[in-house]
């Protein structure tokens, strides 16, 4: 399998992105559950917050290389059979929705960490603030965070159902595109 997009299936970077992106995102949940679940004052709750911030950032990194991929590996695969018109807006709606999410949080919570005056590391490189401490816009930003980190439950979760909708009800190939072809 090619790196680019045929008529039938996504490349294998596409793919690959795809997949190491809810590795990534199950990730990012697992560490601020796990932090909430960790005693107050202990370095392992510390340990999981900042590293809910370095993957919460490694989430962006990698949107921002699947767009340039997705610019670049030529059109999207064909769903066959095709889609209904109300289907494919959609679909459309729910890919921005998802982009947006996955580029809007970590944003997001840089901006938070920022108000809060905290330092911000990535992996051994530490980040400029991009705004002044602000304890107060920091409460309304965790809180914002937190609203939207919610919803990315129902979010991805939607994602999920809809493919394996298509592909147990609708018996097209919307989620074959995606899967990694078997050897």
């Amino acid at each position: 399998m090619g790196l680019k997009n045929t008529t039938d299936r996504y490349g294998s970077l596409s793919i690959r992105m795809h997949w190491l992106m809810l590795l990534l995102l199950i990730a990012v949940y697992a560490a601020i559950n796990l932090h909430d679940a960790a005693p107050k004052g202990s370095d392992l709750r510390a340990d999981l917050k900042v590293w809910h911030f370095m993957l919460g950032l490694a989430v962006l990194g990698l949107v921002v290389a699947r767009l340039f991929a997705r610019l670049t590996s030529g059109a999207a695969p064909a769903i066959t059979p095709p889609l209904s018109q109300w289907q494919a807006r959609f679909a459309g709606a729910m890919h921005v929705a998802l982009y947006a999410f996955m580029i809007g949080m970590p944003l997001l919570g840089w901006v938070a960490v920022s108000a809060k005056g905290a330092p911000i590391e990535f992996f051994g490189w530490h980040l400029p603030m991009l705004i002044a401490q602000d304890r107060d816009l920091y409460d309304s930003l965790k809180e914002v965070h937190e609203v939207i980190g919610t919803a990315g439950y129902y979010l991805i979760g939607l994602h999920a159902a809809a493919a394996l909708f298509h592909h147990y009800v609708m018996r097209d190939n919307t989620l074959l595109r995606m899967l990694p072809q078997r050897r």
